[in-house]
């Protein structure tokens, strides 16, 4: 090897290096910890086996009430032949129906990590079960904002302008129009 190809290669690997350690300490700095990937949901739960069991139960049934009142609505929605509230509140409905089933499970598997002691995973499944509970609020929120037919008054209408006195009398219609100013631009094509 020569000796520009050892300088060369010496270059390259000293620029490797330096990228590297800046690509390192970008990803990964040294002041700040890593946040959590369960930031919003770090909340430890402070009850004991059965009162969560008592309370998944409760929320699985208010749960099944924020379904039943969706299915009314829907139900008024369909008889009124209102497409996009049906729509809008079947999708609510769907996405009810599994946040239910998958909270169903949830709390069966609630109830035999009770049965067995099981401190750990009977707080990871009331967590899941209070969050799909959050959901169910969220949808029925949701649903109460969908919005179907416009609604309109029909009847006798009337309308009344009043003119501001300080307006000047005069109509602006009767000043003549100002003439045209703008010319033609010249023909850039035109050279003989």
């Amino acid at each position: 090897m020569g000796r520009k190809q050892i300088l060369g290669y010496s270059i390259v690997g000293l620029l490797a290096v330096v990228v590297w350690q800046g690509v390192a300490g970008a990803q990964s700095p040294a002041e700040e910890p890593a946040a959590p990937a369960t930031a919003g949901m770090a909340k430890q739960v402070n009850m004991s086996m059965a009162d969560q069991v008592t309370q998944a139960a409760s929320h699985l049934s208010r749960m099944e009430s924020i379904r039943d009142s969706v299915r009314r609505e829907l139900a008024d929605a369909r008889q009124q032949r209102d497409v996009v509230k049906t729509l809008c509140l079947n999708d609510k409905l769907n996405q009810l129906d599994v946040a239910i089933r998958s909270a169903n499970d949830r709390k069966r598997s609630l109830e035999l990590a009770a049965q067995r002691g099981d401190q750990d995973l009977t707080n990871h499944e009331y967590t899941i079960l209070s969050v799909l509970y959050q959901r169910a609020q969220q949808l029925d929120a949701e649903a109460k904002q969908c919005i179907g037919k416009e609604v309109g008054f029909v009847g006798e209408s009337s309308t009344t302008v009043e003119v501001d006195p300080g307006m000047p009398a005069e109509d602006p219609t009767e000043y003549p129009t100002p003439p045209d100013l703008t010319i033609p631009p010249s023909c850039a094509s035109c050279y003989k």
